[in-house]
C-alpha cells in the first residue's frame, strides 16, 4: 500500500501569502519562490484559500458482496455499484475485468 504524506498549510499563513503578493505587486512566480510553495499551490489558494475538507473513503471490497451484486445486477454501471458500496467508482475497475 502507497501512502501520502499531504502537508496541509494554514489559512492564515495562505492569507498571509496572498496579501503579500498583492501588496508588493508580486508575480505568481515570485511569490511562489519567495515563501518556497509551489506555483499550482498558489493558483489554487488564489481561487480558494480555505482548503478542501477530505472524507476517508473506503478501499477494499467484499469479493463475494461483488459477487452476489453482479448476479443481481448484471447490467449496472460502475457508478452504481459504487453507490451501493459506497465507495469510489474507480474501485471497480480491476475488480470486474474478470467478470467478463
Amino acid at each position: 500500500m502507497i501512502t501520502r504524506c499531504v502537508m496541509s498549510y494554514t489559512i492564515d499563513f495562505r492569507r498571509k501569502v496572498i496579501s503579500v503578493r498583492k501588496a508588493e505587486g508580486l508575480t505568481i512566480r515570485e511569490t511562489a519562490k519567495q515563501f518556497r510553495i509551489g506555483k499550482a499551490s498558489l493558483v489554487r489558494w488564489l481561487k480558494r484559500p480555505e482548503p478542501k475538507n477530505s472524507t476517508p473513503r473506503k478501499r477494499k471490497l467484499d469479493k463475494n458482496a461483488l459477487a452476489k451484486d453482479v448476479e443481481q445486477y448484471p447490467d449496472a454501471y460502475q457508478k452504481e455499484r459504487a453507490e451501493r458500496f459506497g465507495v469510489c467508482k474507480r474501485l471497480f475497475g480491476n475488480p470486474l475485468k474478470s467478470w467478463d
